[in-house]
């Protein structure tokens, strides 16, 4: 005998799969709660936590700055990370225009983060997605892809991990970033 109530979860998660877009197109992938993806077009590959508990996905990054650049706001930000395939330390610093200031509430407080726009492969695609930025030096996962980004994706299975390897290339299908999907 089922529990009461077991129906109405099981449709809200049927609907919201039907609603990705990666499950809408018909072609059905699905990921586990870790993979390996890489950073483009750095071509760093990292493992990446998949993180339904967060919106907006989060990148480990140091020496944090904004500036203005030409008028604009932008970040320059040093990533310091271990290169999965290769197993030797990658260290580069970047400045990327600044797309918004993200604020994040916790039991530590509230904390705000800039946000850019950067590319992902995972499997073999490319995704335009938007990071948060933060030191994740003491985390297990240097990035994290949150629902946002996961929504892409197609279907999350949590029970398994490294369902996917990141092939990606200059042919590779590209996502980019939908503003619609914004806070």
């Amino acid at each position: 005998m089922r529990p009461t109530g077991y129906r109405l979860p099981l449709l809200a998660a049927l609907l919201l799969c039907a609603a990705s877009p990666a499950v809408a197109s018909g072609e059905v992938r699905v990921f586990g709660w870790v993979e390996k993806a890489t950073l483009e077009p750095l071509d760093v590959e990292v493992k990446a936590k998949l993180d339904s508990g967060a919106l907006t996905s989060s990148l480990d990054a140091r020496d944090i700055e904004t500036f203005e650049k030409d008028g604009d706001e932008w970040v320059r930000f040093r990533l310091k990370l271990e290169d999965e395939a290769s197993g030797e330390t990658f260290s580069e610093r970047m400045e990327l225009p600044l797309y918004r200031d993200l604020r994040v509430r916790g039991a530590g407080g509230t904390d705000e983060r800039p946000v850019v726009l950067m590319n992902v492969c995972l499997g073999d695609t490319i995704y335009e997605e938007q990071f948060g930025l933060r030191d994740r030096e003491e985390m297990n996962y240097p990035l994290l892809l949150g629902r946002r980004s996961i929504g892409h994706l197609g279907l999350l299975d949590v029970r398994e991990t490294f369902l996917t390897e990141p092939d990606c290339d200059e042919d590779s299908p590209f996502v980019s970033h939908d503003p619609a999907e914004d806070d």
